[in-house]
């Protein structure tokens, strides 16, 4: 397990073939630090009070203060939450810094946790430690307060994935440390201001500043525009700390909280509280594409449109063959007549309106021929098929949503073996509202920070967004199930186990919903 210089380590969760490695907790400063007489404006973020339908709305979207009295605030990347007051009590899930509970005035026991156990909403306890505190003044608990997933967009935080290598600041820094650090600085930012395409400051600058357009980076850059700084940045003890802490690794997605200015430059603040400049990093903009309510969207049956060469065709009922017409749109759901017939060795549906579509190009979505018990007995269920790439979700026995996957990448082998998806009927046993994932396969090194919506079947198996492909439709992954970031996030509020708000994650071993996996 490789480990990383911060206070607490915490285990990443993978996908098949990825490794389980030491991540770094939160950067944190002393209490001390923070004057008791700071003003606390606490409101819960309205994510943290939202839920998701599967027709994309944000539902109970506005904030709300919090409630007086005592609170437990998380101060690490996880802060573990248990059934009962005691280190050997099992798992439920666990709170991200940013987020806080009512609790009682007076710890519960102090079971193999010297700083006392304190209750939860809605259930299960946190220990007062290294991980969590009671002190609303604590310089970490300061820093994250407001910096949840945010669940009105389809991705929860802001992304970028490395471009060119550098160093990772503890603090905003001054120019000559800048100068110590990247003597190349002024060449790369006058390349980088000018260069077109994914490598340029031009592209998606909207992504950093999560949808608004940010000033422009070149008058910025020529003017050393600077914004307030993140409040923990400007603590004692953080001003006063090493500039460079790390350095950047090739095929690195980060997840941002925030981006500002500093003397022109923008920098983002990472979810462990450390600073990455955006030039070294290409904005991720996530895949547009979603699936579709069935019965609402599109009625049964369907077919979405797989290949992004595929065409229609029409049948010429005096020569009685099929002849080429136009394009079909790039991953649509098409309506399908029900009618369908070999041409040239290939099936091919019709399409409202007499075209037809090849099954090369398209994947049909029909009903369960035969509906196994599960539904029938009223539980939600996932149908995943590796063949047609497409997932149908049941509420019972009624289709509630279809949309497109991507499944391992080795098809239908052996996952023993490869990094084919494993086939089989399985429950869903652990949500995370995000988590990094990686690999030490050589060749396959990766590390992807806080991918989104993730929900585990079967031991490195999950459901989860995927940022930073747009492939859905095809085979891409290292077995896990890939979804459009805008997939995941509905999928995950309609599966079970439900995350308690105000979770990161919860923990409910073989007794979530139905993930039925087959070719």
């Amino acid at each position: 397990m490789r480990t990383v210089g911060y206070l607490v380590l915490l285990a990443l969760t993978s996908c098949r073939h990825d490794s389980h490695e030491g991540a770094p907790a939160l950067s944190r400063v002393v209490a001390t630090d923070l004057p008791r007489s700071t003003p606390l404006p606490w409101t819960r973020p309205a994510s943290i009070l939202a839920r998701v339908t599967l027709d994309g709305a944000l539902h109970e979207p506005l904030a709300k203060p919090l409630s007086p009295g005592p609170r437990i605030f998380a101060t690490a990347l996880r802060a573990w939450i248990f059934a009962a007051p005691s280190a050997s009590a099992p798992k439920l899930g666990y709170l991200r810094a940013g987020a806080s509970s009512t609790t009682s005035a007076k710890a519960a026991g102090f079971d193999g946790c010297p700083g006392g156990w304190f209750t939860i909403e809605p259930e299960g306890f946190v220990c007062a430690g290294p991980t969590a505190t009671t002190d609303s003044n604590d310089p970490t608990v300061i820093g994250t307060v407001g910096t949840g997933p945010d669940l009105s967009r389809r991705l929860p935080y802001i992304y970028g994935t490395v471009r060119k290598p550098g160093p990772i600041y503890g603090r905003a820094p001054s120019a000559a440390e800048t100068a110590q650090a990247e003597p190349d600085l002024a060449e790369r930012m006058s390349a980088w201001l000018k260069a077109e395409g994914e490598v340029g400051a031009r592209y998606a600058p909207t992504v950093w500043l999560a949808g608004s357009m940010p000033p422009d980076a070149a008058l910025a850059w020529a003017t050393q525009q600077s914004d307030p700084l993140p409040r923990f940045l400007t603590l004692p003890a953080r001003a006063g700390s090493e500039a460079v802490v790390d350095h950047m690794r090739p095929k690195v997605g980060y997840s941002l909280l925030e981006t500002f200015l500093s003397q022109g430059r923008r920098y983002g603040v990472t979810s462990d509280l450390t600073l990455v400049p955006i030039d070294r990093l290409r904005p991720i903009q996530g895949s547009s594409f979603h699936g579709v309510e069935i019965g609402k969207a599109i009625a049964l049956p369907f077919a979405f449109v797989r290949s992004p060469d595929a065409k229609y065709w029409a049948y010429d009922g005096t020569r009685r063959n099929f002849r080429e017409a136009e394009s079909a749109e790039y991953r649509a759901a098409v309506h399908l007549t029900g009618k369908q017939q070999f041409f040239h060795g290939r099936l091919h549906f019709e399409v409202d309106g007499g075209k037809w579509l090849s099954d090369q190009d398209a994947s049909r979505i029909d009903p369960a021929r035969r509906m196994p018990a599960w539904g029938k007995n009223g539980e939600k269920w996932l149908d995943v098929n590796v063949t047609k790439q497409t997932l149908v979700a049941y509420d019972g026995t009624v289709p509630v949503y279809a949309t497109l996957i991507s499944s391992g990448e080795a098809g239908l082998g052996d996952p023993a073996h490869s990094t084919a998806t494993k086939r089989g009927i399985f429950r869903i046993h652990t949500k995370h509202l995000s988590t990094t994932m990686a690999s030490d396969e050589v060749g396959e090194e990766f590390e992807l920070r806080d991918v989104p919506y993730v929900q585990y079947f079967e031991d490195g198996y999950a459901l989860h967004g995927a940022y930073w492909h747009d492939r859905f439709g095809v085979p891409k992954s290292h077995g896990c199930i890939n979804l459009a970031p805008e997939d995941a996030r509905r999928l995950f509020f309609f599966t079970e186990p439900e995350v308690p708000r105000g979770w990161h994650a919860r923990l409910l071993p073989l007794k979530g919903t139905v993930v039925f996996i087959h070719p």
